[in-house]
């Protein structure tokens, strides 16, 4: 626990946010050097891959190191509200359990970058970290209403996300004559109203919705004829995600001919919606009762919430995989800048994912 502790404190310090995770790696080769365990830096790229054990088989496990970048007591910085540096000491606290034990598998450690931003998993694929690869877990702190301290789960039922950002391109005017313009905003007020009307089935969770808007300079009394916009879309499904983008695309290419004027726009941060594997789950499940006996174990966590691990996945759908939830009574909330949780459930849950990796 005292070293998982000081690891997590010294990742806690260095918050990076997506691809520029430098101090970040360096610290886990650092790391890594001391417990005498061999791995690779990705080349061209922040991140690492590490192994232990033997054998052509390898179980998988991914930590995402990068930060958050937001505003924190009025000052915007990298922040690890995300709980990242937690998520980078339980793997690597896993490694302490396992790095003497006689092994008839690698398992490879996965120390992955640009989690947030939804382009790192795509990215360590196509350097081949999945190759070889049966079972691959992860691990994740859980808000406080979603599991409490004590509570683990054996998977994270993720959402699936994407965004949509766009330009309207129209005329401006003096406000005095509208006519001779073609106002944006009129374009950006229907939008809204028309994202309203995009039905999916009740029983499915999802959501689409305006984020950000942004028209008008300095001068009040000018009609503004472009626009920025971003539309965020959730689904707790695949398809149901790909259900909405396509009424949104039809309602975009409608107002292009409403307004008769261009309206620029593409999908981007497509993060799909978990593919958990029966088989993973099990496992996962088996060494959360036998390490904290069956009062600790939780149902699976089903959160709107989205993680690019889920690429691994769906890239390679034959690979089993699930994500373990660790309670630690975490608050206010993922993402919140003033994130904090209890820091004795690092080593539960560093305790759990050896577990899981021994049996698998």
């Amino acid at each position: 626990m005292e070293e998982i502790l000081k690891w997590y404190e010294e990742f806690h310090k260095i918050p990076e946010i997506g691809w520029k995770e430098f101090k970040t790696t360096d610290k886990i080769a650092s790391i890594l050097d001391e417990q005498g365990v061999r791995y690779k830096r990705l080349p061209n790229m922040t991140g690492i891959v590490a192994e232990i054990g033997e054998g052509e088989e390898v179980i998988a496990v991914r930590a995402d190191i990068d930060a958050l970048w937001q505003e924190v007591d009025g000052v915007w910085k990298g922040n690890h509200s995300c709980g990242h540096d937690a998520n980078i000491a339980m793997v690597l606290g896993s490694i302490l359990h396992l790095k003497d034990k006689p092994l008839t598998k690698k398992i490879r450690y996965i120390f992955q970058p640009a989690e947030e931003i939804g382009e790192g998993a795509l990215a360590l694929l196509e350097q081949g970290v999945m190759d070889d690869v049966s079972h691959l877990f992860g691990i994740h702190l859980r808000p406080i209403e979603e599991l409490p301290l004590g509570k683990v789960s054996a998977s994270i039922q993720h959402g699936a996300h994407v965004s949509l950002i766009g330009k309207v391109e129209g005329v401006d005017a003096h406000a005095a004559r509208p006519h001779q313009g073609q106002n944006a905003l009129d374009v950006i007020v229907t939008l809204h109203q028309l994202l309203k009307t995009i039905y999916m089935d009740p029983s499915e969770a999802c959501s689409v919705k305006l984020t950000k808007v942004m028209a008008g300079g300095e001068s009040i009394n000018i009609i503004p004829g472009t626009a920025e916009f971003a539309v965020d879309v959730r689904a707790q499904k695949n398809d149901v995600l790909s259900a909405i983008r396509k009424e949104v695309e039809h309602i975009l290419d409608k107002l292009e001919v409403l307004f008769d004027l261009k309206i620029d726009w593409e999908w981007t941060s497509l993060t799909p919606a978990a593919e958990v594997s029966r088989e993973a789950e099990e496992i996962a499940e088996d060494a959360i009762k036998a390490l904290l006996g069956p009062e600790a174990f939780a149902p699976s966590i089903i959160t709107p919430g989205g993680d690019d691990f889920h690429y691994y996945t769906i890239k390679k759908p034959q690979i089993k995989a699930s994500m373990i939830g660790v309670g630690a009574d975490l608050k206010p909330g993922l993402h919140h800048p003033n994130m904090n949780f209890d820091k004795s459930a690092l080593n539960q849950g560093a305790s759990v994912l050896a577990e899981t990796l021994l049996r698998a």
